[in-house]
């Protein structure tokens, strides 16, 4: 008798939120804009599910990524508070599912064990010392499904100015999760963030929300 596959949501707040390039993460593939192309997931079944989810958390940008050429990343602060507010994606799809998009995101190879009831119990768990993306974060349950994200450890100091290409897929997802949204409010939206305050003023974030943009209506 074939056991019932657990489903949870991940929640993405940076590249992710366009579902083009998460998918990249589910059937494989090169993302547009990226230099890596990713193996996929095992279970190449696309994600049952999908919704917008805003997180109460500080989103910032940090470290370098030569897959983004070598410009800071999202992450979201560890601290929680419900004055923030970060505009998020979230897929339901397998725990099986979520362990492989983790490992494809921390460039882990091998088996990956990780405790999702004791990530649950606690609100957050390190499941891989030092890496990027190695703290999985619990933010509740939607239609009975857990819902977890995941961001570095501590906060990051200090932090890194994006690249245009990396801003454009964050932009591209938050047409397309958040389509009522419009240019001036995207670009409230960027512009306070650590790692874009001071490196873009608001009207290099405008040329970026309305140049090639695929979902201008």
């Amino acid at each position: 008798m074939t056991q019932e596959k657990r489903h949870i949501w991940y929640a993405s707040y940076g590249s992710n939120l366009w579902e083009e390039r998460f998918l990249c993460y589910i059937r494989g593939g090169q993302p547009e804009g990226a230099a890596k192309s990713y193996p996929g997931c095992t279970d190449k079944t696309l994600p049952i599910d999908k919704e917008e989810i805003y997180i109460c958390s500080e989103l910032y940008f940090a470290k370098s990524s030569r897959n983004w050429e070598n410009g800071g990343v999202a992450f979201i602060k560890t601290n929680f508070d419900e004055k923030q507010q970060t505009l998020g994606r979230m897929y339901l799809i397998t725990q099986e599912q979520f362990i492989d998009v983790v490992k494809q995101e921390t460039n882990f190879n091998g088996a990956l064990t990780i405790d999702f009831d004791k990530a649950k119990s606690d609100g957050s768990l390190v499941f891989r010392e030092g890496s990027w993306y190695g703290n999985l974060i619990f933010l509740g349950n939607q239609y009975d499904n857990p819902i977890f994200t995941f961001t570095y450890q501590d906060n990051i100091s200090p932090t890194t100015k994006p690249s245009s290409k990396y801003l454009t897929t964050i932009i591209n997802g938050i047409h397309e999760t958040y389509d009522h949204l419009n240019t001036a409010e995207i670009v409230d939206y960027l512009i306070s963030k650590q790692g874009v305050a001071d490196n873009y003023s608001r009207e290099d974030l405008e040329k970026i929300v309305e140049s090639d943009n695929p979902f201008q209506k």
